[in-house]
């Protein structure tokens, strides 16, 4: 099927669906033209299927009906939301993509069982941030050495010589936000309520 047939058999159903919706609601023609404004004979036409909806009809009666234009036209269900992403496995670390488009941004939820070896801390073009979920995560950054416990957040240019990885411990589980061409995040907080 064509994605011209597929758009046709959903404008096929739209006057059947007009038809329903009028007469589930007690509403003749006439009461249905004067609260639209479209005459009885278009409003007709529509429900037999002899006239074309448009947006311009298709508005007004889903005003008229107090009904999300999506009902009106049948619009398909939204996909399944789930994120499906195959994980990469990695020197002892998993990650899970939650972003699916190329370039840009890119989100990741990482797991990582053991440290391998000690820190080799790396350069490259970008800016991360980083947000442990349980366990917890060592950060070498430059000259700093830190650890980071659940819920929280660190950020870096990843042009600073970095590593990171669970501590001894035990595992980590972390959120990964990474820009590479040096995207920030942008984090928007309430200001705390003074008194």
């Amino acid at each position: 099927m064509t994605e011209d047939d597929r758009i046709d058999a959903v404008l096929n159903e739209v006057g059947p669906r007009l038809r329903r919706v009028r007469r589930d609601r007690g509403v003749t023609l006439a009461e249905l033209s004067a609260a639209t404004g479209i005459s009885v004979s278009t409003l007709s036409r529509l429900e037999s299927g002899q006239r074309r909806p448009s947006l311009e009809l298709l508005l007004p009666l889903a005003r008229a009906h107090q009904v999300p234009l999506d009902e009106l036209v049948g619009a398909p269900a939204a996909g399944d939301p789930r994120v499906k992403a195959k994980p990469i496995v990695r020197n002892g670390r998993t990650m899970f993509p939650l972003t699916r488009q190329p370039g840009g941004l890119q989100a990741y939820k990482v797991i990582q069982e053991e440290t391998q070896g000690e820190p080799d801390p790396r350069v490259h073009e970008g800016y991360e941030w980083l947000y442990v979920l349980s366990g917890r995560l060592r950060l070498v950054l430059g000259e700093h050495d830190v650890v980071l416990a659940a819920g929280e957040a660190a950020e870096f240019d990843t042009r600073v010589p970095h590593w990171f990885g669970p501590t001894p411990d035990g595992p980590v589980e972390f959120l990964s936000l990474y820009g590479p061409q040096g995207e920030r995040m942008h984090v928007r907080a309430r200001p705390k309520k003074s008194g």
